[in-house]
């Protein structure tokens, strides 16, 4: 049934006045927008005028959801670092300041997932959790809420925890020639802390897509993804986003840091972080010195290592572990970056291209690598036991040096030599397989009591192996001493000496005959 003429007018009568007191009721809200233009565009940055409030790293943005950060402010143009796809950006184009840094976001939703600086994901789990946005960049915490390093770093190479230790909230530079196993080194010690409550962030800057999935794959494979985030630059990648990874994945490990976790960030590597700070210096016109970088590229890099430290236990206790790696040229770690670096770090491993020709895996320098602070936080139970190890095979590198040149050696010195060419194949590890501290004493206690003296050269692997293995029988109170703050007893030693002895004892037989 129709209604009436009178209830519709009623209706009516209702509606227009709910829309006049709705129209009464609204008050215009203006928003200011400052809005400039582009004025050009090159290879990852771009030219802008009309923006004179615009603020120096302020973040701006391009139409397409394209964003860049405000580098050169002058008085007529500002300089645009760009960071998304600027092939679609034309002159004349609308640009529009954001008001804020450039942020990324931060939490244990990143934990497993494989993002790029600005946070978006780059795998197939959906949308990034983030809980909370930090700035990328960051002031270092203050002298005054650094504590010492006093706990070590377990990275599961014998040679680097033995000779060249790293302790939590050290700045330890991985260096050498390309595929000579930097990445290697940093992979195997992200996959060490398996178990150890350590959080990781492995930052790729500029690298191949192929190597990158296959560094996803290895920690996907060995489990290490539930504790690690991967920030990814691929090398066709604008140079802007190349830029900020470091501080963006830097940004992320602090959050979980401040929140008194234990953190270790590798920066794989910052030979390009610096290309590409070079090459957008370049572009905007900026004074190059040395090798063509610009006057500032040593506190780019200085701002970003000083953020790794370790907190006071009132902040917290957290700490922040770096490990960056250089690629150097034809073995010049002299060179301008590298020098840089090593300056700036609290040590260096150095990666020998003849060591690694040799099959001497990891290819780890002994000589020419140091670590200035590790030393201090290294467990007792390696100081007790390598203190005689590093005098030994610093004198057997001398002398191998003298021996190739057919110099005639005493009895006393090829029994260095024999002695140093049994610790270097006590040394040599496969890659990604990580050994644990038990392991390690007992291999390096045997060397120490010279168990290895009487097994031939090309046995010692398979010795090496048994020992390892036979560490499975070290008594758990023993494990616990071994692990934790306390010393090496003079019990604990003949124990582990005489398990060792043990599984070397058919090496040491008469009666064995030598493999054909």
């Amino acid at each position: 049934m129709s209604e009436s003429p009178d209830a519709l007018r009623s209706a009516l009568d209702r509606a227009f006045a709910n829309l006049t007191q709705g129209r009464e009721a609204f008050t215009p809200q203006l928003t200011l927008r400052e809005v400039g233009t582009i004025a050009n565009v090159s290879t990852g940055i771009a030219l802008v005028s009309g923006l004179p409030g615009v603020g120096f790293d302020e973040l701006v943005k391009f139409r397409g959801d394209v964003f860049g950060i405000a580098f050169n402010v002058d008085e007529d143009e500002i300089g645009v670092v760009l960071l998304g796809e600027y092939w679609n950006l034309h002159a004349g184009d609308e640009v529009e300041r954001t008001g804020r840094v450039m942020d990324v976001g931060v939490g244990d939703g990143l934990l497993g997932r494989v993002i790029d600086p600005l946070g978006r994901p780059l795998d197939s789990n959906g949308p990034v959790a983030a809980n909370e946005r930090l700035p990328i960049e960051r002031p270092a915490a203050p002298i005054m809420d650094r504590a010492p390093v006093t706990v070590p770093l377990q990275t599961g190479l014998k040679v680097i925890d033995a000779l060249i230790p790293i302790g939590r909230g050290q700045r330890e530079l991985i260096l050498g020639d390309r595929q000579t196993g930097k990445t290697a080194i940093a992979i195997g010690t992200i996959l060490n802390q398996h178990g150890k409550d350590v959080l990781c962030v492995y930052c790729a800057i500029g690298q191949r897509a192929a190597a990158i999935a296959k560094v996803v794959a290895t920690l996907r494979e060995k489990g290490a993804m539930d504790y690690t985030v991967v920030v990814v630059t691929e090398g066709n990648d604008p140079p802007g986003l190349a830029y900020i990874a470091p501080y963006a994945a830097t940004s992320i490990a602090e959050h979980f840091m401040e929140r008194g976790r234990d953190v270790l960030i590798v920066y794989d590597d910052l030979t390009h972080h610096a290309r590409a700070y070079r090459e957008l210096s370049l572009l905007l016109r900026r004074p190059p010195g040395r090798e063509a970088f610009p006057g500032d590229i040593f506190y780019i890099h200085s701002r970003l290592l000083e953020r790794a430290t370790h907190l006071r236990k009132e902040l917290g206790g957290g700490s922040l572990t770096a490990l960056p790696i250089i690629e150097t040229e034809a073995q010049n770690i002299s060179a301008y970056i590298p020098t840089n670096l090593i300056s700036i770090t609290d040590g260096q491993i150095y990666l020998s291209p003849s060591l690694f020709q040799l099959g001497v895996l990891p290819a780890v320098d002994v000589g020419q690598s140091v670590s200035r602070v590790g030393g201090k936080a290294q467990r007792a139970a390696y100081r007790a036991v390598t203190g005689d190890l590093k005098l030994a095979f610093s004198q057997f590198e001398e002398l191998e040096t003298f021996a190739r040149f057919g110099a005639r050696l005493d009895e006393d010195n090829r029994k260095v030599i024999e002695h140093g060419l049994r610790i270097r194949a006590c040394l040599k590890q496969p890659e990604f397989a990580p050994v644990s501290v038990s392991a390690q004493i007992a291999v390096l206690l045997a060397l120490s009591a010279g168990l290895f003296r009487d097994v031939p050269l090309d046995r010692m692997p398979d010795a090496e192996v048994v020992v390892r293995k036979a560490a499975a029988e070290i008594p758990p109170e023993v494990c616990e001493r071994l692990d934790g703050a306390g010393g090496l007893t003079d019990a604990d030693r003949t124990t582990i000496i005489g398990i060792a002895r043990q599984a070397l004892a058919a090496f040491h037989s008469a009666e064995l005959k030598p493999e054909v």
